[in-house]
């Protein structure tokens, strides 16, 4: 017997949790249906976290793709369907089309397995992202270095901690609904090992006993607001990528959040009032899904009226 698993008509980091609420009482060796024929619009995370969905499931999954002609043609061009060809059974062709060429996209889909994808990653992203970032974010030229690391440092995630591949993707969008301003999203996302079994192999190797309430939350807690890594007993130098991205996202109003497990953990700026820092008993989702969020850089006399805007 088939499961459907529907997908709701707008995907992002939020409305993902409405497919893994779907998820989590089956085995992972039950037969899905990822149904997205109804969905119009889907973030860099909805995109990269549907990749991570098959990535985790044991029995092949089947893929019905979005019905509206400019939505299938979007995710086309984003890189999506060329990979979730790989990982699903569609229901029916899904369209060929070329590279995101000159769109919103700024990195179309791309698979991350080693250190070398994530140096080509940053080199195929450089310039667009510096033209992006002065250009239309109007944030300081230096904010493009940094931005930089703090995509290669996402990336470098999966590598080092997840066991498995993972995808990224980069988009810039203007975000009406929750900001009315444009912004650049980052998302990384796998379905690998997760935050909590890589931080306590660590633990457990250099035979430090773990807290009474290790769980996905603490594991969260420990990398993101303190900056734990895995590398901590026995390379000091690395795994400290995380706690770049934090300073990153602060120094630029930036929103960072990941969800690993039953926990999803978030830096919240100001200009975010809808999101809350820490969640907890999640429906579970293997692996680490993370996403970062840059806002246009605007004036302080132009944020009032935007804010007001946004709150009506």
């Amino acid at each position: 017997m088939t499961t459907v698993i529907t997908i709701p008509p707008s995907l992002d980091d939020q409305t993902f949790e409405q497919v893994v609420e779907q998820l989590a009482p089956l085995a992972p060796d039950q037969k899905i249906l990822v149904d997205a024929r109804h969905a119009r619009w889907a973030s860099p995370f909805g995109l990269t976290a549907l990749l991570a969905l098959a990535q985790s499931r044991a029995e092949r999954a089947t893929f019905a793709p979005p019905e509206a002609d400019d939505t299938l043609s979007y995710w086309a061009r984003t890189g999506f369907l060329r990979h979730a060809e790989e990982l699903y059974d569609f229901t029916k062709s899904a369209p060929r089309t070329r590279g995101a060429g000159e769109s919103s996209v700024l990195l179309e889909i791309t698979p991350v397995r080693q250190s070398a994808d994530v140096h080509d990653v940053v080199e195929r992203i450089q310039e667009k992202s510096r033209n992006i970032l002065s250009g239309e974010l109007n944030l300081d030229p230096r904010a493009t270095m940094g931005f930089s690391m703090t995509l290669s440092e996402a990336c470098q995630n999966i590598v080092e901690h997840a066991g498995s591949g993972g995808w990224v993707g980069v988009q810039a969008y203007r975000w009406q609904k929750r900001l009315g301003r444009r912004v650049v999203v980052i998302a990384v996302c796998d379905a690998g090992i997760g935050f909590r079994k890589s931080l306590e192999g660590a633990h457990l190797a250099a035979g430090q006993r773990l807290s009474d309430r290790w769980d996905d939350a603490m594991a969260l807690e420990e990398a993101v607001i303190r900056g734990v890594s895995r590398f901590k007993y026995r390379d000091a130098g690395r795994g400290q990528g995380l706690a770049g991205i934090r300073r990153y996202v602060g120094k630029w109003e930036s929103k960072l959040s990941v969800r690993s497990g039953t926990a999803r953990i978030a830096i919240v700026p100001s200009w975010d009032d809808a999101d809350v820092p820490l969640r907890e008993k999640l429906p579970p989702f293997p692996g680490a899904q993370m996403q970062i969020t840059i806002p246009e850089r605007v004036t302080a006399e132009r944020a009032a009226p935007e804010r007001a805007a946004a709150a009506r």
